[in-house]
């Protein structure tokens, strides 16, 4: 399969930084807070549309449950956060630096949009959905919500946004051709709640971005990587005795 998705994602988030690197100066500050707003009610549409296809619940609640608390336990939020630094270290130089704004600042704005883009598990969970099934939904409607977010955050940083896309590029190939070899061991029903699962995660970034509930999204990724043996070991070891 094409990775289709991928490459519309990363032409958005380059795209989005080249345009409000060379006129977001002209958007106003409440454009870009009602649009942050926007972009989570988005985020928790698509959760709603993949957990509606949930199969096991039980397996599904298990893996996001365990998924998250192995997260927590090898703090897996604060290693990609880290990561995030070094990374920022190589193309922080080509973040601007206004009046009144310090490097300190700019740093830490840059380290979040890689982490935004390069780590979310809405960009992990798109990419091997579209990876497996060849649907791109997912990184379709992320990428309209990207275009936007790269504008904005471009407005203080410049085209070091857009050099972002080039490690996001890097990193969801990888994860779209490595879910392409999974998916012929997959069964429909394992699919089915593998995107439950990330629905449940877009749900959760949804919370974050509407700054109702701050979820540690980054540590409940493993979430992921367990929901789709917990739906097969649910399917043939559990519900034969429960029927």
């Amino acid at each position: 399969m094409f990775p289709t998705g991928v490459l519309i994602n990363i032409m958005a988030v380059a795209g989005g930084g080249l345009l409000g690197a060379a006129a977001g100066h002209k958007l106003s500050g409440q454009f870009k807070t009602e649009l942050t707003g926007i972009f989570g009610i988005c985020a928790m549409t698509m959760g709603i549309n993949a957990i509606v296809l949930m199969e096991n619940m039980p397996a599904v609640i298990f893996s996001v449950i365990v998924g998250t608390a192995l997260g927590i336990v090898v703090h897996l939020g604060e290693l990609i956060n880290k990561a995030a630094v070094v990374i920022q270290k190589v193309i922080s130089h080509l973040s601007k630096t206004d009046k009144g704004e310090t490097n300190t600042e700019n740093s830490t704005l840059l380290v979040t949009v890689i982490v935004l883009f390069c780590a979310s598990g809405t960009g992990i969970y798109g990419c091997i959905d579209s990876g497996m099934t060849g649907n791109h939904t997912i990184l379709l409607s992320k990428s309209i919500m990207d275009f936007f977010s790269a504008l904005i955050f471009a407005c203080q940083l410049g085209p070091a946004v857009s050099v972002v896309a080039v490690l996001q590029m890097i990193v969801f190939l990888i994860l779209f051709f490595f879910s392409g070899m999974i998916y012929p061991m997959a069964s429909s029903t394992m699919i089915n709640d593998f995107k439950a699962c990330g629905g449940v995660l877009l749900l959760a970034t949804g919370f974050r971005m509407l700054n109702l509930k701050s979820f540690p999204i980054a540590d409940m990724i493993p979430a992921m990587a367990l929901v789709m043996p917990c739906s097969w070991l649910w399917t043939n070891f559990v519900m034969p005795y429960l029927q």
